[in-house]
């Protein structure tokens, strides 16, 4: 069952430990990715495929793509000329490849833009309780953007795993002699962040947000008994219950 932010808590949780996502949880992602992709189906200009059926073949490619190489900027820029060379009636030409290859750059190029109350948030939060930052990709580039982020400070620990199944937040668990009870993971991936951590024992905190990648969309989960899920719009909601 989600409880909804609207119903306040009756009292602050005493010290828990918060797994925290960074990804379209703490600062904006995707959207750089939706840029990208606009751009490329603007440049493939495809003559028969509308650029609807051309992102769903990139869907494809991509979902194909990070079982194989992980995730991040050059999985995805992998992912960009494969799906070009499949729907393209010319082989990739260098200078397609370049031009290609200049919109996944665009993604590195881009600020870190935290998301709406997470600079006023996170200081309480970690006054109060443990902060663990748990983020999934490729190991580099995402502790690059979390030095530029200014975030660490309020993070005891980082853990990057190249994939969040319930194996790997029961590793953290176990690193950090984390208990289930006091645990919460809270992110806006249902596939990644949700359920299987509520599958792993722990509590969970869904954070909407409008740009979530389509390949983290699942159906979520219930809370099985004796756990909890909530569910919240805004970052700064997290103060009500923590």
């Amino acid at each position: 069952m989600i409880e909804p932010s609207s119903l306040r808590a009756p009292q602050k949780l005493a010290e828990q430990t918060l797994l925290i996502d960074a990804d379209d949880t703490l600062w904006q992602n995707n959207v750089y990715f939706e840029r990208a992709i606009a751009a490329f189906i603007s440049y493939l200009n495809h003559e028969t495929l509308t650029p609807a059926e051309v992102r769903h073949a990139l869907n494809e490619v991509e979902r194909e793509n990070t079982q194989k190489h992980g995730y991040g900027v050059a999985s995805f820029r992998r992912a960009l000329v494969t799906c070009f060379e499949r729907l393209s009636s010319q082989p990739a030409t260098p200078e397609h490849q370049a031009q290609i290859e200049s919109f996944a750059a665009s993604i590195i190029a881009s600020e870190i833009e935290l998301l709406e109350g997470v600079a006023q948030t996170l200081p309480q939060l970690a006054t109060r309780h443990r902060l663990i930052l748990m983020t999934k990709g490729n190991h580099s580039e995402q502790s690059d953007k979390i030095a530029r982020s200014g975030l660490l400070p309020y993070f005891s620990a980082v853990e990057i795993p190249s994939e969040k199944h319930p194996e790997a937040y029961r590793e953290v668990c176990l690193r950090h002699d984390l208990h289930h009870e006091n645990t919460w993971m809270i992110g806006n991936s249902p596939r990644s962040d949700i359920n299987p951590a509520l599958a792993a024992g722990l509590h969970a905190v869904y954070v909407h947000h409008p740009d979530t990648w389509i390949l983290e969309h699942e159906s979520m989960t219930g809370a099985p008994s004796g756990q909890r899920l909530l569910e919240i719009r805004q970052f700064h909601e997290l103060l009500d219950w923590f």
